[in-house]
């Protein structure tokens, strides 16, 4: 074959296979069944473009050509055949596939072509996950209304019975205020939480020593902790690290809270702080008797109290509290966890500790 003879094969090729992309681009929102056939077609004319390139060149005639011909044509049938039989199973897992994702549950077929079983299976973690969300955020929309109903209730009934003299206790006045500031601190909860889950919470990191963040908790709290005959301990080991102090402690503060909160009177709620296994860790440890097995993988979520009962104490928040600790803690690529331990629970953040 002449140089001449392979310019040409080429330069046929190249048409061909440009003609191919083009008709992709045009009909690309065909089914991958048109596109495969395509691919094909494309790939036997440019086959086919090279051997008649070959006769001309060899003056190829009579049986010689008509055998190469066919040859050629036997090969186009084969590999349209094989386009077509490919195509096909293409298309049937595909409307497989189509059709489970507009079932309700969502379930992945199996025995998929291993890039739409990949897809699939990511699509039913994300149906999962959607799932789980949409449970979450209707029960904290059932749990919040409640929340929200009682102290409103009770205002409001405060409110007209001083409006219509029937009392005119100060009383009045002060529990009202003081339910003001339950809902305003709700309000608040609400909003970190959204700003947490939509990922818009801005840390503001320094280096900070996690036995002084124990020490401003412990004093923010310690009120608290009066009001309801729980005594507070500490054992802090410096640990540096690299956090927002008001973030981090509002996490620690909620830990703290809500171990006050189940523990009874003369029990006692320790801090730790320390570096163990090459992280820093904070750990807040009560005396409430200790979570049920079946709840602690639920202790982390949106409004989950662990009550029979809905009804918040009067102390009590909208149950978010360890929702928004757990969302500032992973914003500082940390972990928390909960665990049963002695005559409570334990509370533990790990923290990657400061460069030094």
């Amino acid at each position: 074959m002449t140089a001449l003879s392979i310019l040409v094969a080429a330069a046929l090729g190249l048409l061909v296979a440009a003609a191919g992309i083009g008709v992709l681009r045009w009909r690309r929102a065909r089914s991958i069944g048109a596109m495969l056939a395509v691919v094909v077609v494309a790939a036997v004319a440019a086959t086919l473009a090279g051997v008649v390139a070959i006769t001309v060149d060899m003056v190829i005639e009579g049986r010689a050509r008509d055998v190469v011909l066919a040859v050629v044509g036997v090969g186009a049938l084969v590999g349209l055949g094989v386009a077509y039989v490919v195509a096909r199973r293409v298309v049937r897992e595909s409307r497989r596939l189509v059709e489970a994702v507009r079932s309700a549950p969502f379930i992945a077929p199996q025995g998929l072509p291993s890039e739409l079983q990949t897809i699939a299976n990511t699509l039913e973690e994300a149906y999962a996950r959607e799932q789980a969300l949409e449970g979450a955020r209707r029960e904290l929309v059932a749990w919040v209304s409640h929340d929200l109903r009682t102290p409103l209730a009770g205002m409001r009934a405060m409110a007209e019975a001083l409006e219509d003299g029937v009392v005119t206790d100060r009383r009045y006045v002060s529990r009202i205020r003081h339910e003001v500031e339950r809902l305003s601190v709700m309000v608040d909860d609400l909003f970190e939480l959204s700003r947490i889950h939509a990922g818009a919470l801005r840390l503001s990191r320094s280096r900070i020593g996690l036995a002084d963040l124990v020490a401003d908790t412990l004093a923010g709290v310690e009120a608290v902790a009066a009001a309801k005959g729980v005594r507070l301990a500490a054992d802090a080991a410096p640990a540096p690290v690299e956090a927002d102090a008001g973030a981090l402690g509002r996490a620690l503060a909620n830990l703290v809270v809500n171990a006050i909160r189940h523990t009874p009177s003369d029990g006692t709620v320790t801090l730790t702080s320390g570096v163990l296994d090459g992280s820093a860790y904070l750990a807040v440890s009560d005396a409430c008797g200790g979570i049920p097995a079946a709840d602690l993988a639920r202790v982390f979520d949106v409004a989950f109290r662990g009550e029979a009962a809905r009804t918040p104490s009067l102390d009590g928040g909208a149950g978010l509290g360890l929702a928004i600790a757990q969302g500032i803690v992973e914003a500082h690529d940390g972990m928390i966890d909960v665990v049963n331990s002695g005559p409570g629970c334990r509370f533990e953040i790990r923290l990657p500790l400061a460069p030094a």
